[in-house]
């Protein structure tokens, strides 16, 4: 079951934070350091430059039992075999992208409102992400921050696995959790470290910190 597979550690990628390290050495690092899914995100590298890589990534994940999912182009995303695709609201809608992956793919849609959560239950999606939820340098958005309490909040409303992401990092990974996140997405708390197997190993022991204390 696809709620069952998004849990943990949600890494995605950004080669600029990382020091221009390549996909291979960054998808490597983070899944030997426990992440569980990692999202492939690039607007600036050629199509055919991430079809080429592609592959190799999806193998590196599949070898460590982790999902790999592409970033906004579903057609790549069938092109290398990868796990699903995650959507904005802007990008292509989610039934046009079921019919080209198919009905064995995840399928993840950004939410900013609670308009959009409670809008995508009607949607041909896997999962929600939930954000920003704290400020955020990573990606620039529109929408203000959502705080713990919209997590909580989105998790009594939906029958859809939550993905939260924006602005957490060790520091307040705790409290995400704490508010219910099961899945929680990193950028530039792993991407910007010097040790990314580090970095990604010390978000999930905090993680798995917070929920014995839960237990």
């Amino acid at each position: 079951m696809v709620r069952n597979k998004l849990r943990g550690l949600y890494v995605i990628t950004d080669q600029r934070l990382a020091r221009n390290r390549s996909y291979v050495d960054i998808v490597k690092a983070v899944v030997v350091g426990g992440a569980k899914i990692i999202q492939l995100r690039d607007k600036t590298t050629p199509f055919e430059d991430l079809l080429k890589v592609g592959p190799t990534l999806k193998s590196i994940a599949a070898e460590f039992g982790a999902l790999l999912i592409v970033n906004d182009n579903p057609y790549l995303a069938k092109e290398i075999n990868a796990d699903g695709v995650h959507l904005g609201q802007t990008d292509m809608p989610p039934d046009i992208a079921r019919e080209i992956l198919g009905e064995e793919k995840i399928i993840g849609l950004s939410t900013h409102t609670k308009t959009q959560v409670l809008s995508a239950q009607f949607m041909t999606v896997d999962y929600i992400g939930l954000g920003p939820i704290f400020p955020t340098q990573t990606k620039k958005s529109p929408y203000k921050p959502l705080g713990t309490e919209m997590i909580s909040w989105a998790e009594a409303q939906t029958r859809l696995p939550i993905v939260t992401i924006g602005g957490i990092d060790k520091h307040n990974i705790g409290d995400v959790v704490r508010a219910g996140a099961e899945c929680v997405a990193i950028a530039s708390a792993v991407m910007g470290a010097e040790d990314l197997t580090l970095a990604t190993r010390e978000l999930i022991e905090e993680m798995e910190s917070v929920k014995k204390e839960q237990a």
